[in-house]
């Protein structure tokens, strides 16, 4: 008789557990460069003076990696209490009515394609491993590789963001203002499409498509608020 095959044995690598670090991470970097970037840009559009694009380039840095922190976590946590509630409904349901919730498990079987016969047979074997398990994987739709983890994507994305903002505000720093808007607005659209690559290659998917996804989206943000800032600088 062959030995069952365990986890380790198989060498198949899938992607899902990455989804909330990954989510998280490419978020809280993106935003980084683009916010301030595009905080920079502005500013010297508007002004020119060192300090003033200093300035405003280090207090985005902090506002945006305390709101991304928040921001993550409150969502993220707002996701998680609906979850809780779902699964202690359903352990309350498998309590109180056993039977019902058998039948539930073997619909969504038949619905995948297994027979009734064999539908029933597998609800019954796995409610009697983890009931409450099987339910919350088949019924909810939830499992531990991408469940809700507040803490892990506020402190991911105010890292992450704090890392990708620091790029075009140390490139600003070293530029001389004239040449501010030009250097850091191209420098900023260079590791948007790096980032972009390496998220997509992480995560699997089509690293062209997403690269381009995302050095559009910046060049946009930079180049609003680079016309704003130059309106300002004029009218001013």
């Amino acid at each position: 008789m062959t030995a069952p095959m365990t986890r380790s044995d198989h060498g198949e690598r899938h992607r899902t557990e990455r989804i909330g670090w990954l989510r998280a991470a490419v978020l809280g970097a993106n935003d980084g460069i683009v916010s301030t970037a595009s905080l920079i840009v502005g500013v010297a559009a508007a002004s020119g003076r060192r300090d003033e694009i200093v300035v405003a380039g280090v207090a985005g840095m902090v506002a945006g990696a305390m709101s991304m922190a928040a921001g993550e976590f409150v969502s993220v946590s707002s996701q998680l209490d609906t979850e809780r509630a779902d699964v202690g409904r359903e352990r309350e349901e498998l309590a109180t009515q056993p039977e019902f919730e058998m039948q539930e498990l073997a619909a969504i079987y038949v619905g995948r394609g297994l027979t009734p016969e064999l539908a029933a047979q597998v609800a019954v074997q796995l409610m009697a491993h983890d009931a409450l398990a099987a339910h919350s994987r088949d019924e909810l739709g939830l499992s531990e590789a991408v469940g809700a983890r507040p803490v892990q994507a506020a402190v991911t994305s105010a890292a992450t963001f704090l890392a990708g903002a620091a790029l075009p505000l140390v490139t600003a720093f070293g530029t001389p203002s004239r040449y501010v808007v030009p250097v850091v607005a191209a420098t900023s659209l260079l590791w948007l499409t790096a980032l972009g690559a390496l998220s997509a290659r992480t995560g699997g998917a089509h690293v062209l498509r997403a690269s381009a996804r995302v050095a559009f989206w910046g060049a946009l943000a930079m180049g609003l608020t680079a016309g704003v800032g130059w309106l300002f600088g004029t009218l001013a």
